[in-house]
């Protein structure tokens, strides 16, 4: 076997949850052509890993300019001839382009696996992780290690997760970095849930209490949609907090490589800065920690999961979001606990 894809389109989080296996790969197999399907909205994490070959990228949505249209990119990838391809978005979509690839081996996980189980049909082979499933409130391994298990199906030993992402230089994070004394606590308050975003005046009244007993200001973090929860959380924060300027990936990865803690809740960034070995705290209501969170026994989660009536659910169907109950001084505590235990080597 010399030519693998791994077809994994999106979220941003869960692309760099499946780093790993790329890594995996490429360390059994050195020399091999290892090429991964892509929406065009996350390209740019890719970008940043060396451990692969090539990268397809679909287009997000009619009327975009960058990347293939699906028919191009299925086109496209039966023309590489794979050996293998691994679909771990376990979708019916990623499915479909997965077995038109016409490799001998299409593989991809059992049914209570799936987000839309139906896909099992389209893989010659399925890879069974055991347990209940990845969204049962009972499955406490991580997604990390549920991917990497797949590559027993190649004979592959998971080893190690690895995170193999270039170095970035960012003249955003080195001016912020300039203008914080080379300290900060990285704050990111947005979320595409809503129900997993902290409220802004309580991000702010943390960023204060740092300040305050630490002497460290705080950078508040931003994406697409985000700039006014950002900015909500710098104007209360009195002066205790900078807000980023819009920001590329490469500058995400630059800012959580510079963090003395990120606080965050369950979103794209914070599993990036985890995979940097940013030290992290985590806020968490309808996922769980267990599942989705930073993997440093350092590490530190303030969740509220199991009592969260919401599970991987974008909409909250509670009166009240679990995260409200969440108050400042807890989070004060885990930070201050992880600032004091320091950057762990992290391999």
């Amino acid at each position: 076997m010399s030519r693998f894809l791994i077809v994994r389109l999106g979220a941003l989080g869960d692309i760099v949850h499946a780093v790993p296996v790329a890594a995996a790969l490429r360390r059994h197999w050195p020399t091999a052509r290892i090429d991964w399907l892509v929406s065009a909205k996350h390209r740019e994490i890719l970008d940043l890993v060396p451990v692969i070959s090539d990268r397809i990228v679909v287009r997000d949505r009619r009327g975009s300019k960058e990347g293939l249209s699906l028919t191009d990119a299925t086109r496209a990838i039966r023309r590489t001839e794979y050996d293998v391809v691994l679909d771990l978005q376990g979708l019916i979509k990623s499915a479909v382009i997965a077995r038109s690839s016409g490799a001998p081996r299409v593989i991809g996980f059992d049914a209570k696996y799936l987000r839309e189980p139906l896909a099992r049909l389209l893989y010659t082979e399925r890879h069974d992780p055991g347990g209940a499933g990845i969204y049962a409130p009972s499955e406490t391994r991580h997604v990390v290690t549920i991917n990497l298990g797949m590559l027993a199906t190649l004979g592959v030993p998971p080893g190690p997760a690895e995170f193999p992402f270039s170095m970035t230089r960012s003249d955003a994070a080195e001016r912020l970095s300039a203008a914080t004394g080379g300290r900060y606590i990285l704050l990111n308050p947005g979320a595409a849930w809503p129900n997993k975003r902290w409220p802004p005046e309580r991000l702010a009244a943390l960023a204060r209490a740092i300040r305050d007993r630490h002497g460290v200001k705080s950078v508040v973090l931003w994406g697409p949609g985000e700039r006014e929860i950002g900015q909500s959380v710098v104007a209360q924060s009195e002066d205790a907090a900078l807000l980023t300027p819009p920001t590329r990936i490469e500058d995400v990865v630059a800012f959580a490589r510079g963090a003395e803690v990120m606080v965050s809740g369950d979103t794209g960034p914070t599993h990036i800065a985890a995979a940097l070995g940013t030290p992290i705290v985590g806020i968490y209501g309808p996922t769980r920690p267990e599942r989705n969170g930073p993997w440093l026994p350092e590490d530190i989660t303030v969740s509220r999961a199991n009592r969260c009536e919401c599970h991987h659910l974008r909409r909250c169907r509670a009166a009240r979001w679990c995260l409200l109950d969440v108050e400042v001084e807890e989070v004060i505590a885990a930070v201050e606990q992880r600032m004091n235990a320091g950057r762990a080597a992290y391999g």
